[in-house]
């Protein structure tokens, strides 16, 4: 084929790639030809570009997704790399491999760390922790501190001085591990794994006891019973309020009542703690026991107009002038009928306007406080 046909046919050629009996290239867009020496008409030879000196490693770390993977650059190069650092090499996969290893490995050591006894409890917040620490009515295990927290607070560092004083083996653990510990409750920074606390036995001590108040009568004494509290937040309240105001003596009935757990601590500001709250199998006949010996028993109500066997009266008209027993009911139901029979007197709040049909009583750990105080403030007069 002469040049002047392979021009008119040159699409043609294109496509079937062919120019005469010879097969042309087609080049791409990007690809660039060969260079010819000017002096042998021979192509270039190309010279492969020499690589670049390997950056100076930073001293820098990157941490990775959650499982923990860290990535770092050492000083020091790779051996066997030819002083290159390069990220796919087999020395750097072990690295990466053998730093997350060790990562994993203190997760399982803080969490080996964090387990606690089978007959064990943890406490959490810094007044229930320092309350039990300063009481030493538990047996202590382990002190849990935030390791990333300052311990310049001074109730944190009181915490933890008094723990060393107490010889406690002391854990510095991150805050999710805390947040496990307390299940997720605010516990301000530490943690205590302690015994737990249980009820006094007021058996045990009612007989002991009769004689010493008999002589106390002219003295007014007041001592609240629970009938049936169930919600450890009410009744950390309660404890909190009964202290504050000057109760003698808490005692609880032992069916269908919270114990003391480490929610009713925090719930009380450390109250639990400090106090000495009694339970009593049989609430009737202790409070019988307590009306032989010259104590009246006071019960409380939330709607006047629904009794009609005992006398309501307002808590601004009762009078404080021997030994009290105030009985505070459930939740929910209030005071049992049998209990109710025992009672000398019902103490109603007021409310100070018209409320709603769905608001008509208070909750029952804000009644207990309005009632302690209005009893209590008589004994300042």
């Amino acid at each position: 084929m002469t040049c002047a046909g392979a021009l008119r046919n040159w699409p043609s050629c294109i496509w079937n790639n062919t120019f005469g009996s010879h097969p042309i290239r087609r080049l791409c867009v990007k690809e660039k030809l060969p260079r010819i020496q000017r002096d042998t008409g021979d192509p270039e030879r190309l010279q492969r570009p020499r690589r670049s000196p390997a950056p100076e490693p930073r001293h820098t770390e990157r941490t990775g997704s959650a499982s923990g993977l860290k990535l770092r650059h050492s000083h020091r190069l790779l051996k066997g790399t030819g002083g290159n650092y390069r990220g796919n090499s087999a020395e750097f996969r072990y690295l990466r491999d053998d730093d997350f290893v060790k990562k994993g490995s203190e997760v399982c050591k803080e969490k080996a760390i964090a387990e606690k006894s089978k007959n064990s409890e943890i406490l959490f917040g810094i007044a229930p922790c320092y309350a039990a620490l300063m009481q030493s009515r538990r047996t202590f295990l382990k002190f849990f501190l935030n390791s990333t927290r300052d311990r310049r607070r001074p109730e944190v560092e009181a915490a933890y001085q008094r723990a060393q004083v107490c010889n406690i083996p002391v854990q510095l653990v991150s805050r999710k591990m805390l947040d496990a510990l307390c299940k997720g409750r605010v516990h301000q920074g530490l943690c205590l794994e302690a015994s737990p606390l249980h009820y006094l036995t007021l058996e045990d001590t009612l007989d002991s006891e009769i004689p010493n108040e008999m002589c106390l009568n002219q003295r007014r004494r007041l001592w609240l019973v629970l009938d049936g509290l169930q919600d450890p937040m009410n009744l950390g309240a309660v404890l909190r309020s009964a202290y504050f105001l000057g109760v003698d003596k808490v005692v609880i009935s032992q069916e269908n009542s919270c114990p003391l757990t480490p929610v009713v601590s925090k719930a009380s500001s450390g109250a639990m703690e400090v106090m000495e709250v009694y339970s009593t199998s049989s609430l009737q006949e202790f409070l019988k026991a307590k009306i032989k010996q010259g104590w009246q028993v006071i019960g409380t109500t939330g709607k006047s107009d629904t009794v009609v066997d005992v006398p309501v009266i307002s808590c601004s008209e009762f009078l404080w002038e021997e030994p009290t027993v105030l009985v505070v009911g459930n939740e929910g139901r209030g005071l049992s009928p049998e209990t109710r029979s025992l009672c000398r007197y019902l103490l109603t709040i007021p409310p100070g306007r018209e409320v709603h049909v769905t608001m008509e009583s208070l909750n029952v750990s804000v009644a207990t406080g309005i009632l302690l105080h209005q009893i209590c403030s008589q004994k300042i007069k």
